[in-house]
């Protein structure tokens, strides 16, 4: 009976902290188009929410808000969402940085934040992300360099960071081998490819 209860409970807070969770990214956007209504923290179950997915365990695995109108900024509450395998926030105005909390997220499999507002670096805690394949950030304002943790990500398949304003040079090692320009293309700022060590990461003024 003790088990039981622990289980039961154990569950309950799961599901509270996920709500929560889901509940702050609400709090931190304008949502024109009412896409977020059904998000309401007084249903005790967030898989019931519109745009939401969820296991056999009742974990999120999904956020499907593409092209749904949403202003605001990400939330590091995100990062709690530790079954998270698909976070779709691509076609959107989000603005502000992309938070570094997204690292936490072991389980995910696909970020496309592409088509937004972001700003701020590209966060090196994504390479934590071993369960990553695709990294989509094209269309946004993101500056600084490529983090170079990012090349061991060995089960990366698409990069995507046209269309920012990212300096340094082009990571070439590791699972960026087998990228082509078109993922680094339209930074003004970026230069490389590296070849053979012949072009310095630290290139002086990359901010």
């Amino acid at each position: 009976m003790n088990n039981l209860l622990f289980c039961s409970c154990s569950s309950s807070i799961v599901v509270l902290l996920t709500g929560d969770a889901l509940y702050a990214l609400r709090r931190g956007v304008s949502d024109p188009e009412n896409v977020l209504q059904s998000w309401d923290p007084t249903l005790v179950d967030p898989c019931t929410w519109f745009h939401v997915t969820c296991d056999a365990d009742n974990r999120v695995t999904r956020l499907d808000l593409g092209n749904a109108k949403l202003t605001g900024k990400l939330v590091p509450e995100l990062g709690k969402l530790e079954r998270l395998q698909y976070l779709e926030l691509y076609m959107n105005n989000l603005m502000g940085p992309v938070p570094a909390e997204l690292g936490q997220l072991k389980s995910l499999v696909s970020l496309d934040l592409y088509h937004n507002n972001l700003t701020g670096f590209v966060p090196p805690s994504l390479s934590n992300l071993s369960n990553l394949k695709f990294l989509r950030l094209n269309g946004n304002r993101l500056t600084g360099r490529i983090p170079r943790e990012l090349t061991k990500l060995g089960s990366l398949k698409i990069f995507d960071v046209s269309n920012n304003d990212l300096c340094g040079t082009i990571p070439t090692s590791g699972s960026f081998s087998k990228f082509t320009d078109e993922s680094f293309m339209n930074n003004s700022r970026l230069e490389g490819p590296e070849l053979m060590g012949f072009v310095r990461y630290d290139v002086g003024g990359c901010k």
